[in-house]
């Protein structure tokens, strides 16, 4: 259960019926997929190659992980399906902040950075915002609390 002080953070970064939600699933997904698609459909190559979210299509998808993923190119599907782990945000993409926080968020594609590497997405561009001021910190807290924030 969830200290005092985080109930009052999650409730002021999220919206309440989240909130009860999140609380009211037994267990979260290990990937934030919107009806069943990671990233609200982003080429998760596309952080990588140009440096910005762009949206994937529906004719180029790669199942892993139990959703499905979509790019904006045969290339970069091909690319992530031969290193899925290069490429998929980390902590299954839910809000990186959150999960240093100790539970899960849901995140938005613009909300991004990429790290020594990886990729890490945010609930939106104020959380993000706040992770940034400690990134290193925040990573090293999302590494210890996932996935034990999806049980």
């Amino acid at each position: 259960m969830p200290s005092r002080r985080k109930l009052l953070i999650m409730a002021a970064t999220l919206p309440a019926v989240t909130l009860t939600a999140r609380y009211a699933v037994a267990q979260t997904p290990a990937v934030y997929a919107n009806s069943g698609v990671a990233v609200d459909s982003s080429d998760v190559v596309a952080y990588f190659t140009e440096g910005r979210p762009v949206k994937g299509s529906s004719e180029f998808t790669h199942s892993w992980n139990g959703v499905e993923w979509r790019f904006a190119s045969a290339a970069n599907r091909d690319r992530f399906a031969a290193d899925p782990s290069a490429y998929a945000p980390q902590y299954g993409g839910y809000c990186a902040w959150a999960v240093s926080q100790g539970y899960t968020a849901s995140t938005i594609p613009e909300a991004w950075k990429i790290v020594d590497s990886k990729l890490y997405l945010n609930f939106n561009r104020r959380i993000q915002r706040r992770w940034e001021r400690d990134i290193p910190g925040h990573i090293a807290a999302g590494d210890a609390n996932w996935p034990s924030v999806l049980a």
